[in-house]
């Protein structure tokens, strides 16, 4: 199974630590972020298409085409347009059949992602306390997603996307809207998919999401703390 890790972006909330090197390879425990991201991939993934566009190159030259074992393909994103944006420059490559699609800067345990490839279509959320800057889930009782809106102003639940997704081709039938922000959200395109197809839900263990450098502070201390305990 194919992976898609969307990897294009500046890194603005990072900066400075971002000036000079894409948010991807930042060290955290001793190793770039996307390397953590790789080793949470279950065994079942054998490729992975790395979106690339900001400093794209030092992502190539770190990992290669190979690395561990998996084959690793790159795609430029030439232009800042969103996540949907991101998967549609993938799509000649990820073909037919199901795929997973997840982010270069968000650390998800294995085991979490493990449960979404039982499903054919699927997306992984997490509770947290203040959702307003993610993508808010509101779910049935039978876990199939109902609602999913990017950064709401008035979120109907606490549920946060993580980013982690099960997806097929179907997805390319449900083109994203354009924002005020001249983005355009993958989550968009989940929601319409949504509607017309059942996509289920599951809830993470693990979510480490890096978006400033407190973040990543924060982060490796408590990677050392727990190092030190074991």
């Amino acid at each position: 199974m194919k992976a898609v890790i969307p990897s294009a972006g500046e890194g603005i909330r990072l900066r400075p630590l971002t000036l000079d090197m894409p948010k991807q390879l930042l060290v955290l425990g001793g190793k770039p972020i996307l390397e953590h991201i790789f080793d949470s991939l279950p065994d079942e993934i054998d490729e992975i298409i790395i979106v690339v566009g900001y400093l794209g190159g030092k992502i190539i030259e770190h990992f290669g085409g190979n690395f561990k074992g998996r084959k690793i393909k790159y795609v430029w994103q030439k232009q800042k347009r969103g996540t949907w944006d991101a998967l549609l420059s993938a799509q000649e490559h990820i073909g037919k059949g199901k795929f997973l699609m997840l982010y270069g800067d968000d650390i998800i345990d294995k085991k979490s992602i493990k449960k979404l490839l039982k499903h054919e279509l699927a997306v992984l959320a997490k509770e947290v306390p203040d959702p307003r800057r993610f993508g808010v889930v509101v779910k049935a009782k039978n876990g199939r997603l109902l609602e999913l809106v990017e950064k709401p102003e008035n979120p109907k639940s606490n549920l946060a996307l993580t980013g982690v997704k099960i997806l097929d081709e179907r997805i390319f039938l449900y083109p994203a809207e354009r924002h005020k922000n001249g983005e355009l959200y993958v989550t968009d395109s989940v929601a319409k998919l949504a509607q017309d197809h059942r996509v289920i839900v599951e809830e993470a263990d693990t979510w480490l999401s890096i978006a400033t450098p407190e973040d990543l502070k924060r982060i490796n201390e408590n990677y050392k703390a727990h190092k030190r305990k074991s």
